[in-house]
């Protein structure tokens, strides 16, 4: 199952990026670049190290340019995660080109790269969840709750993927069809934010 490989590579990225745990570190991609596991696998390190973005921003002592500089890198970050669904949805174009909608297929409300999106994120969840419901410093009760949390995220992982494997055989079968909109995020853009092309706020 497709999914089955994703949440197997999005692990293996979220482990080798917590061998350091350092949000400066570089991406080694261990896969061929013509193959879906490098886009995978890139996804998910840049959701990883976002995540851990969102951690350090949120630091109640934390120098206000820091801060600055770092909403900044989030915002780029944000820009690549977009950019790496359109890279694997267009993967799935690829996949799909020859199959031929039924008369009646319908469309999806998101893409299929948008529910993989979801599913990167879920891993990480569960990774933290699971560190938090083991954490040896943490007290009983804590532990106790984290665990009825991953529980929670584990059944809704194993939900979230038997959706995204029927939503594929439906395209695969002509009974739904995808298309893929260009994500126009206006914030980066100089020419569409207003802030940036000159007009005061």
């Amino acid at each position: 199952m497709f999914t089955a490989l994703c949440i197997r590579i999005f692990d293996q990225s979220i482990g080798d990026y917590h061998r350091f745990d350092d949000i400066h570190r570089a991406i080694e991609n261990p896969y061929e670049k013509t193959a879906i596991e490098h886009l995978l696998y890139a996804k998910n390190w840049i959701d990883t190290v976002q995540w851990h973005l969102e951690d350090v921003i949120r630091d109640p002592r934390i120098d206000p340019v820091r801060a600055l500089e770092l909403k900044r890198w989030i915002d780029r970050s944000n820009q690549e995660r977009t950019d790496m669904v359109e890279y694997i949805d267009s993967y799935f174009l690829d996949q799909f080109k020859d199959v031929r909608p039924l008369a009646n297929a319908s469309i999806n409300t998101e893409s299929p790269a948008w529910a993989i999106d979801r599913l990167s994120i879920l891993s990480l969840k569960i990774y933290h969840m699971r560190e938090e419901a083991t954490r040896p410093d943490a007290t009983e009760a804590h532990r106790e709750a984290c665990a009825r949390k991953l529980a929670v995220l584990l059944e809704q992982q194993q939900d979230l993927s038997a959706a995204i494997e029927e939503l594929l055989e439906d395209i695969r079968q002509g009974r739904k069809f995808m298309k893929v909109y260009k994500q126009m995020k206006m914030y980066n853009d100089p020419s569409l934010n207003p802030v940036l092309y000159g007009h005061k706020q």
